[in-house]
C-alpha cells in the first residue's frame, strides 16, 4: 500500500466527498428557484435572517441567494481542484495540493460561520447544528493542515555518494 498520503490530504478528500455533492445540490436548487431554494433546510437561517433582520426587497433577496450559491460553488470548485491535484502522486507528495484545500477551507468556513451566526440570531436550532457541524469539520481539517509538517524531500543515497566522490578526500590530518 502506498504510504505517501498525508493526513491532511486524506482528511481533505473525505471533506470533498461530503461538500461537493451536498453544496452543489444546494447551490443548484438556489439557481433554479432562488426564493424556494433559499427557504430550504440548509439555507433557512440565511433566508430568515435576510427577511426578518435586514428587511430586504425580494429582488435583493434573490441577489443574496445567488451570491450564497456562488460562494458555495466556489468552495465546491476548490475541493474539485484539490481532488484533481491529489490524484497525481508527485503533486500530493510535494504538498502542491495544499493551496486549493486551504482556499476551500477558508471560504467554506466563512460561509458556515456566517450561516451559523444567522441561525443563532433567528433561533433555528437544526440549522445551527448543521452549520456548526460543517464549521467544525472544516476547522478540524484546517488545524491538521497547519500542524502537519511539510513534506521533506528524501535524498537518494547513491546520488549523495557520487557527489562526495568528486570532492577531495577529507582525512583527519588535513583539516
Amino acid at each position: 500500500m502506498s504510504t505517501n498520503w498525508r493526513i491532511s490530504s486524506f482528511n481533505g478528500a473525505l471533506l470533498a466527498a461530503y461538500f461537493i455533492p451536498t453544496w452543489t445540490i444546494v447551490a443548484f436548487k438556489i439557481m433554479i428557484s432562488p426564493i424556494h431554494g433559499l427557504y430550504e433546510r440548509p439555507n433557512i437561517s440565511v433566508a430568515l435572517f435576510i427577511s426578518d433582520h435586514l428587511q430586504l426587497a425580494a429582488v435583493t433577496a434573490v441577489r443574496l441567494a445567488w451570491l450564497l450559491a456562488l460562494g458555495k460553488l466556489t468552495v465546491v470548485a476548490f475541493f474539485a481542484i484539490f481532488l484533481v491535484f491529489i490524484a497525481r502522486a508527485s503533486i500530493r507528495k510535494s504538498g502542491g495540493c495544499d493551496e486549493a484545500l486551504a482556499m476551500a477551507l477558508a471560504i467554506g468556513s466563512a460561509i458556515s460561520f456566517a450561516s451559523m451566526v444567522m441561525a443563532s440570531q433567528v433561533g433555528e436550532t437544526e440549522a445551527l447544528r448543521l452549520h456548526a457541524t460543517e464549521l467544525l469539520m472544516l476547522l478540524g481539517t484546517a488545524i491538521v493542515l497547519l500542524v502537519e509538517r511539510p513534506v521533506s524531500p528524501q535524498l537518494d543515497r547513491s546520488v549523495a555518494a557520487d557527489d562526495l566522490s568528486l570532492q577531495q578526500p577529507q582525512l583527519a590530518e588535513h583539516r
